[in-house]
């Protein structure tokens, strides 16, 4: 793949930003775009290393080393063919992805992958721009109607390959506009909304129809849906985050990073926020409470607004700045990562434990107490937290954003509904029960009921989601129709 040679005569090129005083002004995306001369040198890099491992570590199963040499040959619209033969959204991933891919990368062994994630962004990007990217519309309709659940990520790739194999697709989503956590979960910054309104228009040309402020078990009944399909998919998110159950909880200033995100992303996109639901970090001294990539987004927002300090605190140890390779490498590694919204200014805190919040007097959030904590392994090795001693310290606050992940899919309404009609099935961490595997996958206990995504395997990557939903997919025209000639 690429040229034999190429990674010896060509280094690594990282993904170029604005200058960070320049982008804190705006929400546009900030990623400077390579010319295809530069991306074709780093097509070129890709070696010929007989197992592509870096196909081990992409959720989907991207054809990487066959687009890395058709972009080094210049053949971007053949790129463009293969990449979409596994994955429905390129320009999302090629955005938001981690990109395990590189981690698995056999020049990662040196610390200098390949720049897979760089790569394939141009990719779609240029396919965009010349025009490649149109409706697949099926040949014959089925005369089967399903039902998806969710517009995110899952969502979008199962309803686009369910239209595309014949079937009419109805997609519900409980926002005002689809897209899910893709919409109003990521920032603009880091995504561009007209990345995913182009991809609707592509996908109504092929048959799905969209539904927007229907909120499955609260406006509309889970029997009612189920009457009208043949097959219903659930693919929404796991949104019910993880709180923080400490003295001053309940003090004004204190938000779930979720809502902070949404308010701040339909105000960006020109929607009518009122004053009361929007939460403002301007002129304030912020906390951001988890190490994760939502965190990471409230500090990029944070920054934006004009935060007079912005903190991050993670309970968790300090990962070591390099991994040992030889213990990791092919797998996704524990280590440090800065994300670009860190780099543009915030500071980091690790090993420390919310105990309390102290408030102003009046109910505002003033201050946060911790303490610092040592994580070591019991005579069975389970890593148990311990407080340190003499430890005890105090952070100003007067926003508090939680951002500590998410435990499972909200119950209450569509679940509850089904769980309390039809007997639904959970996983012990609360997310719907359904195997991967097996003549019934992604079915659950329920039929004709399907779950793929967060809502399946619980809170993950973009990348994940899209794997879920294509292959929930094909599980579903398999079940319908008998045989399938969708892709997993």
């Amino acid at each position: 793949m690429g040229k034999p040679t190429g990674f010896m005569e060509y280094d690594r090129a990282e993904m170029a930003y604005e200058p960070a005083a320049d982008r804190v002004v705006h929400y546009n995306e900030f990623v400077l775009p390579p010319s295809d001369e530069e991306m074709a040198i780093q097509g070129a890099r890709c070696m010929d290393c007989g197992i592509p491992y870096c196909h081990q570590g992409c959720p989907v199963n991207n054809i990487i080393p066959d687009w890395n040499d058709l972009v080094y040959q210049n053949d971007w619209e053949s790129a463009i063919e293969v990449l979409h033969s596994t994955n429905n959204f390129p320009e999302f991933t090629g955005r938001i992805c981690p990109a395990p891919c590189e981690a698995a990368c056999t020049l990662n062994i040196d610390d200098k992958p390949v720049a897979i994630k760089a790569i394939e962004r141009a990719i779609a990007d240029k396919a965009w721009d010349e025009g490649w990217v149109r409706p697949q519309v099926p040949e014959h309709r089925t005369g089967k109607h399903i039902a998806v659940v969710g517009s995110g990520p899952a969502g979008l790739a199962c309803a686009q390959q369910l239209a595309r194999a014949g079937h009419a697709v109805s997609l519900y989503e409980k926002e005002d506009r689809i897209g899910g956590l893709l919409r109003y979960g990521i920032p603009d910054f880091k995504l561009a909304k007209k990345m995913i309104d182009r991809r609707m228009a592509q996908m109504r040309t092929e048959g799905v129809e969209f539904h927007t402020h229907c909120h499955i078990g609260v406006d509309i009944p889970m029997d009612k849906l189920m009457g009208e399909h043949d097959a219903v998919v659930l693919a929404g998110g796991s949104e019910k985050p993880r709180d923080l159950d400490v003295p001053g909880r309940s003090y004004a200033g204190i938000h779930f990073a979720m809502d902070f995100l949404r308010a701040n992303s339909k105000r960006v996109q020109g929607l009518q926020v009122p004053d009361e639901d929007f939460i403002s970090a301007h002129d304030k001294h912020v906390i951001v409470i988890g190490g994760g990539d939502t965190g990471s987004d409230c500090i990029g927002t944070s920054n934006r607004h004009g935060a007079k300090s912005i903190t991050q605190i993670e309970i968790l140890d300090k990962p070591p700045e390099k991994e040992d390779k030889g213990l990791t490498w092919p797998d996704w590694p524990h280590k440090l990562r800065t994300s670009s919204s860190q780099e543009e200014g915030c500071d980091r805190h690790w090993n420390v434990l919310s105990k309390s919040f102290e408030d102003d007097g009046n109910g505002n959030v003033k201050a946060l107490h911790y303490v610092l904590v040592r994580w070591d392994k019991d005579e069975n090795g389970r890593w148990q937290m311990t407080e340190v001693p003499g430890s005890e310290g105090r952070f100003k606050a007067d926003l508090v954003l939680l951002a500590m992940g998410f435990v499972h899919p909200v119950h209450e309404g569509m679940l509850a509904e089904l769980q309390a009609a039809k007997g639904l099935e959970f996983d012990p961490r609360g997310n719907v029960k359904g195997s991967t595997e097996g003549p019934k996958a992604y079915y659950t206990n329920v039929d004709g009921i399907f779950a793929a995504g967060d809502m399946r395997r619980g809170q993950s990557l973009v990348v994940w989601a899209i794997r879920e939903g294509r292959q929930c997919a094909r599980a579903v025209d398999e079940w319908l129709m008998g045989t399938t000639d969708l892709p997993r």
